[in-house]
């Protein structure tokens, strides 16, 4: 058993951090007589799988479904292992398509020469974005009416 200090330590990660897990119940731990928590060494584990899944994107709601299908109190065994990552697939593909489409969002603004997304005049002409809240709209997902053609190169 690790003490909240112990976890800490081996996990890089800050004692609110953990208290926060716990509270969602992404990891669990023992009381002492004394109401000192101790969490069992696979918490461990746990604890570099919420990492790992943050670090590729994850909500801490898919990562608490992702757990929901490993053992609390011991390490996942492979097949566990792999029926929790295989789950991350296709969330993991999403992202990669969203990043794929913002980069090729950003070089086209890049290279019309405006560089603002707010004056924009191929994704945002008069800002009538806008209207739809705060932020940059399409970049955050939405999507315009209608999108002006970009002007013809110069036939000189």
């Amino acid at each position: 058993m690790l003490t909240i200090g112990e976890l800490a330590a081996r996990s890089g990660l800050a004692t609110s951090a953990l208290r926060y897990y716990e509270e969602l119940g992404l990891i669990g731990a023992e009381r002492t007589a004394g109401g000192q928590r101790r969490f069992p060494r696979a918490t461990l584990r746990r604890v570099a799988f919420i990492r790992a899944a943050q670090t590729v994107g994850l909500s801490l709601d898919e990562v608490r479904a992702a757990l929901a299908r490993l053992p609390e109190d011991r390490a996942p065994t492979a097949t566990q292992w792999g029926r929790a990552a295989r789950a991350w697939t296709g969330r993991i593909d999403e992202q990669i398509a969203a990043l794929e489409l913002l980069k090729r969002r950003l070089n086209s603004c890049v290279g019309c020469g405006c560089l603002s997304l707010r004056a924009c005049g191929l994704y945002n002409p008069e800002d009538a974005a806008s209207v739809r809240g705060a932020g940059a709209r399409y970049l955050l997902g939405d999507q315009p009416a209608t999108r002006p053609a970009p002007p013809a190169p110069d036939a000189r």
